[in-house]
């Protein structure tokens, strides 16, 4: 049986990028991990350099979680261990940046179950337990792309869009039970996102470009202080005051140059 006292943090996305840094971040404050991506032995070697530099215990959990059915079993399997997750970091996402028709139909409906239906259900899932015990944190990492839709980037703004607006939803409603739920709307990082999502590069993106630690700071900080929602950087929240005081036609073409499409 496992320690019932113990305070879990469950990160979704753990092998690379923000997943990484969330999981480092909160193994500086000693918390107990649970390590949650497709990548079984990158999640190893991460969880084996968790516990050798802090000595902390992590569990490492090999899950597909496009996959719904498997999410469903993440969560009976960590109750039927008696794990308590207090911290939520749904940060797994995938994105793609070109025309929508030239990106096949199952390519696209693929980012749509990570993004969406895959945060919904962990959400959903872990969210009741929370609820019930009157405790916990859920942090929904979004994009500065949620507050609009961008050319080449149509399913990935869309499914940001939804998650931030769910987060912003959940945050009021959950709040009356002592859950705390925050959306993180990083702007472009060195995450390895602009490879995986074949994103153009260019000379604007690259002066705005941030380092995951100060994202992932700034997104736990946020979750600790009850906030409702977080944008990094001084350059990215000037995007997004940008984007609240002009109208649509202007903002989404000045994002169009500044993404280079």
């Amino acid at each position: 049986m496992t320690d019932k006292s113990k305070s879990w943090v469950l990160v979704t996305g753990a092998s690379s990028g923000f997943g990484v840094e969330f999981a480092k971040q909160y193994a500086e404050q000693g918390r107990s991990l649970i390590l949650v991506a497709r990548t079984l032995n990158k999640l190893e070697n991460l969880a084996t350099e968790l516990r050798q530099n802090f000595n902390i215990e992590v569990i490492v959990e090999q899950v597909d979680l496009s996959s719904i059915p498997a999410v469903t079993a993440l969560h009976q399997r960590l109750r039927e261990r008696d794990i308590v997750v207090d911290v939520l970091i749904n940060n797994a996402g995938h994105g793609l940046q070109g025309p929508f028709l030239d990106e096949t139909l199952d390519h696209s409906l693929a980012m749509i179950d990570l993004d969406i239906r895959s945060l919904t259900a962990m959400t959903r899932l872990f969210g009741e337990d929370m609820c019930a015990r009157k405790k916990g944190s859920i942090l929904m990492v979004a994009s500065m792309l949620s507050y609009q839709g961008v050319k080449n980037f149509a399913v990935y703004s869309a499914a940001k869009a939804y998650v931030l607006r769910f987060s912003d939803a959940l945050h009021r409603e959950l709040k009356k039970d002592g859950v705390v739920v925050t959306a993180l709307c990083p702007g472009l990082s060195d995450t390895g996102f602009v490879a995986g999502a074949k994103q153009k590069l260019t000379p604007a993106l690259k002066m705005v470009m941030m380092q995951p630690k100060p994202v992932v700071q700034a997104g736990i900080r946020a979750l600790q202080a009850g906030r409702m929602s977080v944008v990094p950087g001084f350059g990215n929240k000037a995007i997004t005051i940008l984007t609240w005081a002009t109208p649509r036609w202007l903002h989404q073409s000045i994002m169009a140059a500044v993404m280079g499409v």
